[in-house]
């Protein structure tokens, strides 16, 4: 008896009932959730942190010649102690510099954090606004702890200007590189994850996907040779891959297929520049339904929707 051939997960000419829009899990929804209120606390620490130095650090000052004499200010008639000069003491300096270090740290962890929760329960890219702010808010936190500090510092006549120039570039290049480091230069949206959540189902008929630990996409097939690696093969949605890591569907999906036995659209090179074009931020590109040599090979059947 001749062996038999593989098929896809669903029988050809197979229906199946795709969700609209990709939904995070419930476990990564309460993971993300978790990680912004760890980032919230950080960040607040952060700006408290900000508004001890203005308030408190940078008032501090020692006098240099108490023993003054008290002299008349013609102009105005007012007495003043001539001889006296306050001075911003060293170890105000050491303090600002290390509470610099702090809020640096701080707005970094937490920024780090953010955006984990972001590839775990993006925004969607079509609501303009949230999707900005949610996806850029470490940068505009950093911004928030950082600048006008610098700028009190650059302004305080009690420091010297040895002191005025290390506490500004120390102040400048850790809020530059927390900004840096707060940027999302390419957000994770429910677009993104919606766009291979379908291009998953129309190729295999339904949302089930295959990864391992270590990297970052999820496969159509578990005898793919990127995860024969010899790590535990998972199985799952692709809202359950991406709870585990994996946040996009790797783009070598027609290699894939073909070493699995599994019927391969024609246009498959058309559908991997459209989710990489959606990928890098485009809202109006088209994802192609697979095309097929044999309409036998489609494992799924999806009706067009009625024209608006």
């Amino acid at each position: 008896m001749a062996a038999e051939s593989k098929k896809s997960p669903v029988e050809s000419g197979g229906t199946a009932e795709p969700p609209a829009n990709w939904k995070p899990t419930p476990e990564a929804k309460s993971k993300a959730t978790t990680f912004r209120w760890i980032a919230a606390v950080l960040w607040f620490i952060a700006i408290a942190a900000e508004a001890v130095g203005i308030f408190w650090l940078l008032r501090q000052r020692v006098f240099v010649g108490e023993d003054g004499t008290l002299v008349r200010d013609p102009d105005t008639g007012l007495l003043e102690e001539q001889g006296v000069t306050a001075t911003f003491p060293q170890w105000a300096f050491i303090t600002l510099l290390v509470l610099l270090v702090v809020i640096a740290a701080l707005s970094i962890t937490g920024s780090f954090l953010w955006k984990k929760a972001n590839s775990l329960d993006p925004a969607r890219r079509s609501d303009t606004f949230r999707f900005f702010v949610q996806n850029q808010l470490g940068a505009i936190i950093a911004i928030i702890a950082f600048v006008p500090l610098i700028i009190l510092i650059f302004l305080n006549k009690d420091m010297d200007k040895g002191q005025k120039t290390t506490a500004g570039i120390v102040g400048i290049v850790l809020a530059a590189l927390a900004v840096v480091l707060g940027i999302d230069f390419n957000p994770p949206s429910v677009e993104k994850y919606t766009a291979d959540q379908s291009t998953v189902i129309q190729l295999l008929g339904k949302d089930e996907v295959v990864w391992v630990d270590g990297g970052s996409v999820y496969h159509v097939c578990d005898e793919v040779p990127d995860i024969q690696t010899g790590s535990e093969k998972l199985t799952g949605t692709t809202a359950e891959a991406v709870a585990a890591g994996k946040t996009r569907l790797t783009l070598e999906f027609a290699s894939e297929l073909d070493t699995c036995g599994l019927a391969v659209p024609e246009n498959s090179s058309e559908i991997v520049e459209a989710l990489r074009a959606i990928r890098d931020g485009s809202t109006d590109t088209l994802l192609p339904a697979p095309v097929w040599a044999d309409p036998a090979d489609a494992p799924i059947e999806v009706e067009e929707a009625p024209a608006e």
